[in-house]
């Protein structure tokens, strides 16, 4: 199997599990928890793409240093900051008890910001592909 044979398996297996997700999120899977397992995907995509093009990262790297490994020198990664920060952005909206500055159905961004960062990872490891 080639390098982009399991880049592409891999983010197709996030693609699973972010699936997963949605349909937790439909069950009523409380807000906290769900953004909670959303950021751990989000950050295990983003290790993926780190680990494919062999860029070293902190194992306790949060989701926006991973981001910040990730765009070094490579600035087409900015296309998918605003979903990694709206993450971070809802996360911390909680944290200080902020519900009402979140948007009108916040379990559903999640879902769809998720969606949004897979979308462009798996386009651009489909791009790159080896042929």
């Amino acid at each position: 199997m080639t390098e982009s044979t399991q880049l592409i398996t891999a983010l197709d297996a996030a693609h699973e599990r972010i699936e997963a997700l949605a349909r937790q999120q439909i069950a009523g899977m409380p807000l906290p928890e769900l953004l909670e397992a959303g950021i751990a995907e989000a950050q295990a995509m983003l290790r993926i793409m780190l680990e494919a093009e062999h860029k070293p990262y902190a194992s306790d790297a949060d989701l926006l240093e991973l981001w910040k490994t990730l765009v070094k020198g490579k600035p087409h990664w900015n296309t998918i900051r605003d979903n990694c920060r709206e993450l971070i952005y809802y996360q911390n909206c909680l944290k200080a008890e902020r519900q009402d500055a979140l948007p009108a159905q916040p379990e559903r961004m999640v879902i769809h910001t998720l969606r949004h960062i897979f979308l462009y990872l798996r386009s651009h490891a489909e791009q790159n592909q080896e042929g």
